[in-house]
């Protein structure tokens, strides 16, 4: 039988008396990533805060990539968010809301929803769908009257620092009850037509692909029966019009992209960048852990999660090293440190805006492997040199433009065996959809770097080697899916 564990925030915010289940913090989780090795715990998040790079964040960020099911996940954190993230589900709870409450009056507000268990009886199919919408422990829905009729103006989290004893007493009731049953998985919808929409900004200045490239795709895609039609941010509302989505905007899970990418998926639509590999490769402190778990080289590293742990970092890699921000993109968020004031520096700049960083030994080399990854199988390689007297691809410290290296495509075949091996174990780790995995190739090996969730795919640079294959094998990805 599944192990079950609470997280807190902690120590003395629940009583191991009031449980069967193991308590533990989230801090001793996240410094223990050992310590269910070879077990896949169900774990219950009841941190007092889940917001974005928080420790409960992390606490179920790194609980996926230790291969344990947790609620609430990132997924549901992110939706929460923001209003704009739920509110095509609004429409469907008013409505049951509305039906539950008749012409009664409106309860008070916030209505508190434990586990799908509701407070007042009447409301217990709503109780049940707002869960199956949002699997979190304890919610707060809050509510005004719209045309004399209760609506919903907000969904969060509750917090269990704020809750009171009778408050208490029922989350954990409803966490008796739920714990007593199986764990349930989201059902999948099936998609059916054929226009695919391409989601891009025009003014971006690295795009992952130019409007060349795309519009060479769409030639391309056009052989095979399929309209390719750029949309932008402001096309969401017409999405649903199409039947797949390809984002090739730098993309976060705080901006745009995500919600397109969500409501994508929510339309049974076949898309890339999907969500979760979004949330997955967005987070180098998320992929540096799961390439760990699943036995994919990565330069040896260490969390830093304050200042206590910057002595450590100095002692196992030496200076030079490499300090990350969790979300950095386009070698953005990544720094060189040449020495312990150094170090000191950055770190407690960009401590003040993440709860975790990743330092890691520095690794110098001349190029950086690419080896794209569809579906599983490898779709191109090419190695990206550095820029010109700089340690990385890009230089963004050149003042003005950014600098970047130039490139050599290598075909499939001519492609060393083990670095394309590197290249898909990496990404097979993170799900099935379009994945850029960078590899360093040193004298002790080859050692993963990162995995982008939105790599850069231009005409004539990663199509060079293998042509307009790698077009054909990303249109046929999505109408396989499409069809199945």
């Amino acid at each position: 039988m599944s192990q079950w564990v609470v997280l807190v925030g902690r120590g003395a915010d629940l009583d191991n008396g009031l449980t069967p289940h193991k308590i533990m913090t989230s801090r001793e989780y996240l410094a223990r990533p050992g310590l269910f090795q070879g077990q896949r715990p169900k774990i219950i998040n009841l941190s007092r805060s889940y917001a974005y790079q928080s420790r409960g964040y992390y606490a179920s960020l790194l609980a996926e990539a230790r291969g344990h099911r947790i609620i609430p996940s990132v997924e549901t954190m992110i939706d929460l968010s923001e209003k704009k993230l739920y509110e095509n589900a609004l429409p469907e709870l008013d409505a049951v809301l509305g039906k539950a409450l008749g012409d009664a009056p409106m309860p008070e507000s916030p209505i508190r929803v434990y586990f799908g268990y509701g407070e007042d009886p009447r409301l217990d199919r709503f109780a049940k769908l707002v869960f199956d919408w949002f699997r979190a422990p304890a919610l707060e829905i809050h509510l005004e009257a719209k045309s004399g009729r209760p609506a919903i103006r907000r969904i969060g989290f509750a917090s269990i620092g704020k809750l009171d004893e009778p408050q208490m007493e029922r989350l954990l009731a409803a966490m008796a009850r739920h714990t007593a049953r199986e764990w349930r998985e989201a059902k999948a919808k099936t998609p059916a037509k054929y226009a695919f929409a391409t989601l891009y900004d025009p003014k971006e200045t690295l795009p992952p692909s130019s409007v060349a490239s795309l519009k060479h795709w769409a030639r391309i895609a056009g052989r095979l029966g399929v309209d390719v039609e750029p949309i932008t941010r402001r096309d969401l509302p017409r999405l649903a019009n199409f039947d797949a989505l390809f984002i090739r905007e730098t993309t976060s899970i705080s901006n745009h992209t995500y919600r397109f990418a969500r409501r994508a998926m929510q339309e049974g639509m076949p898309v890339i960048d999907d969500p979760i590999s979004m949330i997955r490769c967005t987070n180098k402190v998320y992929c540096n852990e799961l390439m760990a778990q699943n036995g994919v080289a990565t330069p040896p590293s260490v969390m830093i999660g304050g200042k206590e742990d910057l002595v450590r970092a100095a002692d196992l890699l030496g200076f030079p090293m490499v300090l990350k921000i969790p979300d950095g993109s386009f070698s953005r968020g990544v720094k060189k440190v040449d020495d312990k004031a150094g170090l000191e520096a950055l770190a407690t700049a960009w401590l003040e805006d993440s709860d975790l960083l990743i330092a890691q030994k520095f690794m110098p080399t001349r190029f950086d492997w690419r080896i794209g990854v569809l579906g599983g199988e490898p779709l191109f390689a090419v190695q990206y040199l550095m820029a010109g007297e700089h340690w990385q691809i890009i230089n963004h410290e050149a003042g003005g433009r950014p600098l970047e290296g130039g490139f050599r495509a290598f075909s499939l075949a001519d492609a060393p065996p083990h670095v394309l091996d590197a290249g898909l174990k990496g990404a097979r780790c993170i799900g099935d959809g379009l994945y850029g995995v960078d590899l360093k190739e040193t004298d002790d090996g080859v050692f993963l770097i990162e995995i982008n969730d939105n790599p850069n795919l231009e005409h004539g640079v990663e199509d060079a080697a293998e042509k307009d294959e790698v077009w054909t094998r990303l249109t046929r990805w999505f109408i396989d899916r499409i069809e199945r």
